[in-house]
């Protein structure tokens, strides 16, 4: 069985950055060492891994991932920092 691993990742510009990988080791090594010189975090280097969680059923992983990346940066944080109450209230907006 496949574990998926759905995570974000801060940024050096205090940005987050969402993913999705099997392979949780061998991504944030490609993350860190700007292995993809055109992605996102390529330029907002150093980045650092403040979540993840596990998923074995792929699509699952796949819509979370979804899900996550149209979150607002507070909804995340919340996400982030295990505040699993006051994430139905957190819409996506600014604040």
């Amino acid at each position: 069985m496949i574990t998926y691993y759905v995570y974000i990742l801060e940024c050096a510009d205090n940005s987050f950055y969402t993913g999705i990988t099997s392979n949780l080791t061998q991504r944030l090594e490609s993350h860190q060492s700007g292995k993809y010189k055109d992605s996102y975090t390529s330029k907002r280097r150093p980045v650092n891994l403040v979540y993840y969680c596990e998923l074995t059923d792929p699509n699952m992983a796949i819509e979370t991932e979804k899900r996550i990346k149209k979150w607002s940066k507070v909804k995340k944080q919340a996400l982030i920092n295990g505040e699993y109450d006051d994430l139905p209230n957190l819409a996506k907006k600014k604040f």
